[in-house]
């Protein structure tokens, strides 16, 4: 019942935002925005991305604020997991201004350490190093991006192995461990460069439906940290439990803001 309401709800605001889009200039759309996000830890103005003669991202505009949990959601190839993966640096962009905490992030595709430590990303496929356990796996980047001592790093792995409810699998190997471990690591993972934000690229699209609800409800524990979170995800239950705000993306525009619970976080 819940599932199929928020669905008609967000169907018949796409309709009617696709309607109305081009009378309200996005410099609106974003004056907007800013007059509710006094503390952003995203800002994105006129965002345009191109993979050769394909515009997969149209003059986007998006205020995240810290502390607040955003959903975006839309039909595939819509540009959800290039936005994200721009505002990490994971893909360049031709035009427009993204800002992680104040400082732009470049338009090229070079990672920067202000963006590094600031921001950690979980994929839809894990990425997990298959040829290391799962404590080398956690341990690898604060050692060689933050300078953390090996035991450190292995202290800060067994903490974050037990937020993520599988200390038991820190000597495995990805290849012995379901994929709701698999991506509950990963989580792990990002979480050890200590990030003030963090970006999920659909993280339980390539996950059998009974390990969904394992990795939802970290991602829920997470929310309910204070983490700023960005999460790109067709679960809508996730969505109405966790999330501050839904963004519904077509055809690489955002056309619809959805606030899903008051913007009470700090």
């Amino acid at each position: 019942g819940d599932h199929r309401d928020l669905h008609l709800s967000l169907r018949r605001q796409r309709q009617m935002c696709i309607r109305d889009r081009d009378m309200i200039p996005n410099a609106k759309i974003l004056e907007n925005l800013k007059m509710t996000h006094v503390n952003p830890a995203i800002e994105i103005n006129k965002l345009t991305k191109w993979f050769g003669n394909f515009n997969v991202l149209k003059n986007v505009d998006l205020i995240v604020n810290q502390g607040e949990i955003v959903v975006i959601c839309g039909p595939s190839g819509s540009g959800m997991s290039t936005l994200v993966r721009c505002i990490n640096s994971l893909e360049s962009h031709q035009s427009g201004v993204i800002k992680v905490s104040g400082d732009e992030v470049s338009s090229k595709s070079k990672k920067d350490n202000k963006t590094l430590t600031e921001v950690g990303m979980v994929f839809q496929q894990f990425n997990l190093f298959p040829h290391l356990t799962v404590k080398e796996n956690l341990i690898l980047g604060p050692m060689k991006a933050l300078g953390l001592s090996r035991k450190d790093a292995e202290e800060r792995a067994t903490t974050l192995l037990k937020r993520v409810k599988i200390p038991e699998q820190v000597d495995k190997y990805p290849s012995q461990l379901s994929g709701g471990q698999q991506q509950r690591v990963a989580i792990a993972r990002a979480l050890c460069m200590e990030p003030n934000i963090m970006l999920f690229d659909e993280p339980t699209s390539a996950l059998d439906p009974e390990m969904i609800a394992e990795v939802l409800d970290v991602i829920i524990d997470l929310a309910n940290e204070g983490i700023t979170m960005i999460v790109v995800t067709h679960e809508m239950g996730f969505a109405k439990k966790a999330a501050d705000r839904m963004i519904f993306m077509d055809e690489g525009m955002t056309v619809s803001y959805t606030h899903l619970t008051l913007p009470t976080k700090a």
